[in-house]
């Protein structure tokens, strides 16, 4: 993957120091207000976007609202009974009132555009699949990946194959929790990097979802344990550069994805600000940036690293992207969500090294949000 190298050649030579986050730490009542209303206020105008382009929007597209809707939802019911974050409460619940009804019209536009895909990946949009974590862990940095491979074997059609076989939509009268002996040595290879490693993952977190325990999956933990490692590699890497496009889609699908799997690592507070400036002011949406630097328009160029095949990506002329703006609304709703489980805990570095993995050092106090119990 000559994009890879170019990435890592780019990490090597520039590395600037990380940036603090202009964001208050959320040790008060008062600053988590604060940074709820930002967050929201980005949530409502991607779901104004999702509203306005709704029969153009995919499956992968309507699966992270889905998400979404479920991060609201559990921040509506935390903050109800706390007079400072009433408000908050009541908008995030008019946001997820408002994306059941949004998700349950995006239903007859799929059937219309990709009857198939629904049939097979359907369970993934329906109320009740996604399921938050309520405990919190570090990455273990000493599974990380020495190096990655020069190709990427990954294929997108066999992923599809395994998940849809592991969500038991394959057949009529497929059950949930199957796997075959390709699908499980195609998603326990190591070594490997971007959308191959995310789908990993997102493998072993639709067996937690679903509830699967025995086989393979007896073994998730520790997949998910070292696919996330490496994805925070990555996401590290992504800082390095600068978050030059065209990495910003993983980078924000690796939080939410990580995120979902109870890695507290991902929620950090400068990348939260570094994502809530990639929206669209008047779209709402996520997608191409402005060229900002030699950086990014060498890697706007690299079309190939992370690129994803045009069935799964819309793009609108504007510069919109279903698939980025999707993967944005489920990292920034779990950071949203992680502002609920966090304690308050002023003066304190609010990531606890007493964890389960405890590898990832903290960083500056307040940095990172979750904090695992």
């Amino acid at each position: 993957m000559a994009a890879l190298g170019l990435l890592v050649l780019l990490l090597l030579l520039s590395s600037p120091p990380l940036q603090p986050s202009l964001l208050p730490q959320p040790d008060t009542a008062e600053s988590k207000a604060t940074i709820g209303s930002l967050i929201l206020s980005s949530l409502e105008r991607a779901t104004l976007f999702l509203e306005d382009r709704l029969p153009d929007f995919n499956l992968d597209g309507m699966a992270g609202f889905q998400v979404l809707q479920v991060q609201l939802s559990a921040v509506q019911e935390a903050w109800a009974q706390d007079p400072l974050l009433q408000a908050l409460s009541q908008r995030a619940g008019r946001l997820a009132e408002k994306l059941v009804v949004l998700l349950s019209r995006s239903n007859s536009y799929l059937q219309l555009s990709s009857p198939t895909y629904l049939q097979a990946f359907q369970p993934i949009i329906q109320p009740g699949f996604w399921k938050l974590p309520h405990a919190w862990t570090h990455i273990n940095t000493s599974m990380v990946y020495p190096a990655f491979p020069s190709e990427d074997p990954f294929s997108e059609s066999y992923s599809d194959l395994c998940l849809a076989q592991l969500l038991g939509t394959r057949t009529n009268d497929s059950q949930p929790c199957g796997y075959s002996k390709f699908c499980s040595d195609f998603m326990t290879k190591t070594g490997y990097s971007g959308y191959y490693l995310s789908h990993q993952l997102l493998y072993f977190l639709f067996s937690k979802m679903l509830g699967c325990t025995k086989g393979l999956f007896s073994q998730a933990q520790y997949f998910m344990d070292l696919f996330c490692a490496n994805m925070m590699d990555l996401n590290r890497r992504a800082e390095a550069i600068r978050y030059a496009y065209p990495v910003r889609d993983l980078f924000m699908e690796n939080i939410m994805l990580c995120g979902l799997a109870g890695f507290g690592d991902f929620y950090k507070l400068r990348w939260l600000d570094a994502i809530l400036s990639w929206q669209k002011p008047l779209e709402g949406c996520f997608g191409i940036p402005a060229p900002e630097d030699p950086v990014s328009k060498a890697l706007q160029n690299q079309q190939r690293f992370l690129k994803r095949v045009k069935r799964r990506e819309k793009q609108f002329s504007d510069g919109c992207s279903v698939h980025n703006t999707a993967v944005a609304v489920g990292a920034i709703g779990g950071f949203l969500y992680v502002l609920v489980e966090s304690p308050l805990t002023p003066g304190s570095v609010l990531l606890s090294t007493h964890c389960r993995q405890g590898q990832e050092a903290p960083e500056m106090a307040g940095s990172t949000l979750a904090t695992p119990k």
